[in-house]
């Protein structure tokens, strides 16, 4: 028998009361306006390239690792099982967990510090920020307008991915002038279950791809408290499994511990603030969807353990002083060389060296994949291939 879904709590967000678009479009659709959403986000170029952009190993390194693709879809999955249990709009908060890392540039965070240090004179780079930018104008599908013409509740979830946004730069700033996304406040509960199931599929499945791929042991994170207590209930319950089997037990076993102490902890807190509507939600002085203070220490264990173990292990920081290396190198030279730019690019870039090319050459580069990006690398650098 199919389960229903609950019907929505009053605090969620209700596509009846939605903000609507930017730009007026007929209606009929028999789909909710977040379902529209997130049907745009799938279809675009943005979303497909996500499947060549690191997740922390480059992706010649192994077709098994998580690449953003897959991590996306992850945290979709983990977004829409804690949505359904405080019900909230599951479509939404999908929506906002498919599109979260559309503004990553290729090479993970190496290739976010890369191109940040090289914008740094002209605002900086912030994926999410980025993100923003690539729905509302980088993509461009629809001959009435730029971008994909989401609704105020998606793109206000991407621009407060993190919380309240205090200090708005870049295309934050642009976009908000705009089309005004109250920065200032937090976001639905929708967006703050996104949020917190990017934490959860990030950190878990991350134990999972360095366990795979070598860089410490299974026997080096179940010294973690969280992580023990999982491993020692799967063993108990299977003792004859095999140990990848016993990993990926783990893994799931741990997922639902958080799970369920964000759907305890987020109760506890909407029962306290007693909330009538969305805007209670954002108006609230913190977040109302979190962890436990015991399991956020948990996690800030798994966290560091990863940052030690994993982030800077010397494999990795190979792998990273190269990309950076690469990211900046192409930014280098094709701000510098607008006229190398594809032609399509090179009709918007203005004058070489300017803040228009600058905001340019990133875009173009944030868009790439690593496959990509290491190709444009070689075609400007070695004159053996042409170009």
């Amino acid at each position: 028998m199919t389960e229903l879904a609950p019907s929505l709590a009053p605090w969620a967000v209700h596509a009846a009361t939605s903000r609507g678009r930017r730009h007026a479009e007929p209606g009929g659709d028999a789909r909710s306006p977040y379902q529209r959403d997130r049907d745009r986000i799938i279809h675009t170029g943005a979303f497909r390239r996500l499947q060549y952009k690191t997740q922390v190993f480059v992706f010649h390194e192994g077709d098994y690792f998580r690449t953003r693709l897959t991590h996306s879809i992850e945290v979709a999955q983990i977004a829409r099982a804690i949505a359904r249990r405080l019900r909230l709009d599951e479509d939404l908060a999908e929506a906002l967990a498919l599109a979260h890392d559309l503004g990553h540039p290729p090479f993970g965070h190496a290739g976010e510090e890369a191109l940040d240090s090289q914008m740094r004179p002209y605002g900086g780079f912030d994926h999410n920020a980025q993100s923003l930018k690539v729905v509302t104008k980088l993509e461009s599908r629809y001959a009435a307008f730029d971008g994909l013409n989401l609704t105020w509740e998606t793109l206000e979830g991407l621009a407060k991915h993190n919380g309240p946004v205090r200090r708005p730069t870049g295309w934050l700033v642009a976009y908000d002038k705009l089309h005004p996304l109250d920065l200032d406040t937090h976001a639905s509960a929708e967006a703050q279950v996104a949020a917190i199931a990017d934490d959860i599929a990030y950190n878990n499945h991350d134990l999972d791809d360095g366990i795979r791929a070598r860089v410490f042991t299974l026997e080096e994170a179940v010294e973690l408290p969280l992580i023990g207590e999982a491993w020692a209930e799967a063993r108990a319950a299977h003792p004859a499994m095999p140990r990848d089997r016993a990993i990926t037990e783990t893994v799931r076993r741990v997922i639902n511990r958080m799970i369920q102490d964000v759907v305890d902890e987020a109760g506890r807190r909407i029962a306290a603030l007693a909330p009538r509507s969305a805007q209670d939600i954002r108006a609230a002085g913190q977040p109302m969807i979190a962890f436990s203070a015991d399991m956020q220490l948990a996690n800030q264990a798994i966290r560091e353990f990863l940052f030690t173990r994993m982030y800077r292990h010397w494999r990795v920081n190979r792998a990273m002083q190269k990309s950076k290396r690469v990211s900046q190198m192409l930014f280098q030279l094709l701000h510098g060389g607008p006229q190398m730019l594809p032609p399509e690019w090179q009709a918007r870039a203005g004058e070489a060296g300017s803040t228009q090319c600058a905001q340019l050459v990133c875009d173009y580069i944030a868009g790439m994949t690593d496959r990509f990006a290491l190709e444009e690398y070689k075609r400007l650098t070695d004159p053996n291939i042409p170009g």
